[in-house]
């Protein structure tokens, strides 16, 4: 199993992977394969069908990091924060810490540079060990007005460089850098040590993270421009479905093998 040590190890080595998983079943597939698993607040959109993530709230994110948990024994788990569970350092403290207290999860994720690096300071500071989050921030959306990518101008280029430092100055172990232009993710990178692990960033971050259900091709809704599919698994369960209703339909299944005889 990854640590902390070992994560921050890969910092200009060998990328780390990096998936979502919200269900001890997946949770169990990915064991053992990837570095770090993410139980990522994006479930309120891939599962809930949300329009963002805001609604996923802390008994929702306990529930499911406690599931993961529970398939994932020998994998490094890092929980989201979700919307409005670290607005100041007092409310961070205590949901974090309900983090660390009611599931086995290593470590939480939450958005924001410069103005959340106090926070992400009292976290560490209470032995809470913490991912941090730059760049698009799906958490921002309301207030941001949508998704818009970071990155394209040499002022927002300082600026999430600031940020990134802030993060690890505040003693974040790594960095999320999500929806940035890939020069300025490879910037970004450079410009800290702590490990970063790129979603719509490019080739040049410390990592990678993919939602599982856009990289398996079972999100059908939208896909989004940074996201490769590795299978269409959509498609496989819906050619899967179609034959077990036909078999049932005409009395094909159970077969003999599928039934208890006498």
């Amino acid at each position: 199993m990854k640590t902390i040590t070992s994560i921050q190890k890969h910092k200009g080595t060998t990328p780390l992977t990096v998936i979502t998983a919200y269900d001890a079943l997946f949770a169990s597939l990915f064991d053992q394969k990837v570095d770090i698993i993410l139980v990522g607040d994006s479930l309120n959109m891939s599962f809930n069908a949300k329009p963002d993530t805001l609604s996923a709230s802390m008994d929702v994110m306990l529930y499911h990091t406690k599931a993961v948990c529970a398939g994932a024994k020998e994998t490094f788990i890092v929980c989201d924060m979700p919307f409005g569970t670290y607005t100041d350092e007092k409310t961070a403290i205590y949901n974090a810490s309900r983090v660390y207290a009611e599931t086995d999860a290593h470590a939480v994720k939450i958005e924001g540079g410069i103005a959340r690096a106090p926070i992400i300071k009292a976290l560490t500071q209470n032995s809470i060990a913490v991912m941090g989050h730059i760049g698009l921030m799906p958490q921002f959306v309301r207030s941001e007005g949508g998704y818009k990518v970071r990155g394209r101008t040499e002022e927002d280029i300082v600026t999430l460089i600031e940020d990134a430092r802030a993060v690890e100055k505040a003693g974040a172990f790594s960095v999320v850098i999500e929806g940035v232009v890939e020069e300025a993710a490879k910037r970004i990178s450079e410009a800290i040590s702590i490990p970063t692990i790129g979603i719509g960033a490019g080739k040049y971050t410390d990592g990678q993270v993919l939602v599982w259900s856009d990289m398996l091709g079972f999100f059908q809704a939208f896909q989004p421009k940074f996201v490769k599919r590795y299978l269409e698994g959509a498609t496989l369960v819906q050619t899967a479905l179609d034959a077990y209703i036909k078999e049932v339909q005409e009395r094909s299944f159970p077969q003999t093998e599928y039934t208890y005889q006498k």
